[in-house]
């Protein structure tokens, strides 16, 4: 009976369809911020489903646009939205949503850049859980532009490194949509033609679920790229416990060389003329073969490596704040002004 009460307090009044929703306030994916519409209820549905039980959660939507997805958790009775959407041309489309449901959830509406907002200020307090109990009721879910996902995972994993932001409150849970390549590059195993830098530091702090694809024909206007939902879970202890920036700076630079041999990316860890010697010591420290290709290495022989590094950087500390990419620019700049 409760069921079946909770499925009457969350019905909503009658709205106007997404597709009206657009056409009443004029509103237009946006190709420069990455936008695309989905409006088949059944796929948003879908969608928020693969997050689980959010029934009474605090849920975070990023990215909601017209509210497409926003009217599916709804449907679900959380207990908190918070709604952050660059673009302010959604703005009166989500008020509308809002003022529908003011009875049975509390919304709120931020106008701001994810990369720029602080989720954490939203969430009540008493959501709070230790990182080794199970997740707390909390959960993020989003239809993320191509432009800024990979960009907006990457911080999040450093977050999460960290214990920090919507993660300061347990191991928050995420549901998001990303470029089918991205979504598999994300659950790529080893030795998969996906598995990159992305495999690598996402499979390190986070259970990758890759749970279905959407054609990109379900959406408004057609991307050129199917889209792959993703559930993350943060795992209560990382497979390499070292710090982040040190973990992603290793993993970047061995896959900076994807085919080649994993030494040759490694090399470039140390300046010129110790790079050989240096990698060399690093991959024997580690037990590694230097001809491995960096997507033949599993994420525990990463952490291997990492650990060398570690080593090496502390024998030779001149070594730490060396950057490949900076070297590079200023032999080119030298190179430039040769006469």
């Amino acid at each position: 009976m409760a069921a079946v009460k909770k499925a009457f307090q969350v019905r909503l009044p009658p709205l106007p369809s997404i597709k009206d929703v657009i056409k009443l306030y004029k509103l237009r994916a946006l190709r420069e911020l990455s936008q695309n519409f989905l409006m088949e209820p059944r796929l948003l549905d879908k969608i928020v489903r693969a997050a689980g039980h959010i029934e009474n959660h605090v849920v975070c939507e990023v990215g909601p646009g017209p509210g497409g997805i926003t009217r599916s958790i709804v449907k679900q009775g959380p207990r908190k939205l918070i709604l952050i959407e660059k673009d302010p041309r959604f703005t009166p489309s989500l008020e509308l949503l809002a003022d529908a449901c003011k009875d049975v959830v509390d919304v709120d509406i931020i106008t701001g850049d994810i990369l720029k907002t602080d989720i954490a200020h939203f969430i009540p307090k008493d959501v709070k859980c230790e990182w080794t109990d199970p997740p707390p009721p909390v959960n993020l879910i989003g239809n993320l532009p191509f432009s800024v996902s990979t960009i907006l995972m990457i911080r999040w994993l450093e977050m999460i490194s960290k214990k920090d932001g919507p993660w300061a409150f347990g191991r928050t849970r995420m549901t998001l949509t990303f470029q089918k390549e991205v979504a598999e590059r994300m659950a790529a195993r080893i030795t998969e033609k996906q598995r990159c830098r992305l495999s690598v530091m996402t499979q390190n702090w986070c259970i990758v679920n890759y749970k279905f694809d959407i054609p990109g024909s379900a959406f408004l206007p057609k991307p050129e790229v199917d889209v792959g939902v993703v559930t993350l879970t943060p795992l209560k202890q990382p497979i390499i416990k070292l710090p982040f920036k040190l973990i992603e700076k290793v993993v970047r630079q061995i896959f900076s060389m994807r085919q080649k041999y994993s030494i040759r990316g490694a090399q470039t860890l140390f300046p010129e003329e110790v790079r050989e010697e240096m990698a060399l010591t690093m991959y024997k420290m580690a037990e590694i073969d230097p001809v491995t290709r960096p997507f033949q290495i599993a994420n525990g022989e990463f952490g291997r490596l990492c650990e060398a590094y570690k080593e090496i950087i502390t024998k030779y500390p001149e070594f730490e704040n060396y950057d490949y990419r900076a070297a590079k620019k200023i032999k080119s700049a030298g190179e430039a002004t040769k006469p």
